[in-house]
């Protein structure tokens, strides 16, 4: 419960200590799991002084055990090493100092942190942070590359030499920093989070050299991975050798068998690049040269066609066409012109032969009445009636004489 206190009635400095012992004194007994930072064992000393780590975060926590504790363990365990603490909070009010007093101290194995691993990494690709839509592609001809590693390792070597040698114009934004122990993992997560934040570097590579599944575990640490995850920036993970595999292989954009690998992966070769170049070259030449060949027998088949050779024969061959058919249409109209005017001749010479008039030329007349009726029987006339006589010349009138 929250005590009543003012300027004018404060609690003595013992009295919080009193109180705040009287409270971790109700925790009771816990399992807490660490790693060994500093260990202190005094010769002819009952008492042996750990400091246990946090992995994940910079926080530390003095334990203290008896002597035979520590002997059960101490040829297995050294600083460095993971280990699981059964201990009682302790107080020590004169200096206000929290500690834990360990009772029973184990080993974490390397099966038990496989285990642990296996079911992490579960977790995380359950949330799909593993997934290959969320890994980013990375850029052909990086400017400025994002290294961390060790200070003055085999793998920063590694990256920076072959990078300069296959591409010398490239550039490095190094960040040296633990790659195993207790200060791993938040240097690491902060050199990350600080090259993210830089707008030229086009890509990150975390690289380590090999070592045992202990010394590669910063790099599968879960709040690595989430920091990887939520980079904006290409990551390459380049931790140890083709066989290892931490948890950072997975969530990286990228994974590299070694720190050589990634940055054969990460910057082209120029060698390559131009041979590269020149073969494209080579290749749209040919192609251009095919292309025009081809273009080029096209247009001399088509200037090869006659109509091309001799571009007024087809004119010249319409022309006699339209002679021979105009001349054949003469030689028709002329000949029906003729034969109408031999038809016509002789319908004429019919005509006149059986013309009234040539009849009349040769003696003959034709009486008709007073209406025009002409006369072609006797007995149609009456005496003394007057007739008009046509003859070849001309007509007369002539009486009916009975």
């Amino acid at each position: 419960m929250a005590l009543s206190t003012s300027p004018e009635a404060p609690l003595p400095v013992g009295e919080v200590s009193r109180l705040i012992g009287g409270w971790i004194e109700r925790l009771g007994a816990v399992w807490v799991e660490g790693q060994i930072t500093q260990l202190s064992r005094r010769p002819g000393a009952g008492v042996v002084f750990l400091t246990l780590r946090d992995p994940s975060h910079d926080i530390s926590v003095s334990v203290t055990c008896y002597r035979q504790v520590f002997d059960a363990i101490a040829d297995v365990v050294g600083e460095g090493a993971r280990v699981v603490v059964h201990a009682k909070p302790e107080w020590y009010a004169p200096r206000g100092q929290l500690s834990l007093r360990a009772a029973e101290i184990r080993p974490v194995g390397v099966g038990e942190l496989l285990a642990r691993l296996e079911q992490l990494k579960k977790t995380l690709a359950a949330e799909g942070l593993f997934t290959a839509e969320r890994k980013k592609p990375l850029p052909f001809l990086p400017q400025l590359v994002g290294l961390v590693c060790g200070r003055a390792s085999a793998a920063e070597r590694d990256v920076l030499e072959n990078a300069r040698h296959r591409w010398p114009a490239v550039r490095f934004e190094v960040r040296n920093v633990p790659v195993q122990g207790v200060h791993a993992v938040p240097q690491v997560v902060q050199a990350v989070k600080e090259l993210d934040s830089i707008d030229d570097v086009d890509v990150i590579i975390v690289a380590r050299g090999g070592g045992s599944v202990e010394d590669l575990l910063p790099f599968s640490d879960e709040q690595l991975v989430r920091a990887v995850a939520s980079c904006r920036t290409p990551v390459v993970s380049a931790i140890g050798h083709e066989p290892d595999t931490p948890l950072l292989d997975y969530v990286a954009d990228l994974r590299a068998s070694t720190p050589t690998d990634a940055a054969k992966k990460v910057v082209p070769d120029v060698g390559e690049e131009y041979e590269r170049v020149r073969q494209l070259r080579d290749r749209a030449r040919r192609c251009v040269r095919a292309l025009v060949e081809r273009e080029e027998r096209g247009l001399a088949h088509a200037l090869a066609r006659p109509c091309m050779e001799d571009p007024h024969r087809m004119l010249d061959e319409r022309e006699e066409h339209i002679a021979s058919v105009l001349d054949r249409g003469r030689r028709t109209l002329r000949h029906l012109l003729d034969r109408a005017d031999s038809e016509l001749t002789h319908t004429h010479a019919r005509v006149v032969a059986l013309s009234p008039a040539a009849t009349l030329r040769r003696g003959y007349a034709v009486l008709q009445k007073a209406d025009g009726h002409v006369v072609r029987d006797p007995g149609e006339v009456t005496a003394d009636e007057a007739l008009r006589a046509r003859v070849a010349e001309g007509e007369f009138t002539v009486r009916v004489d009975t």
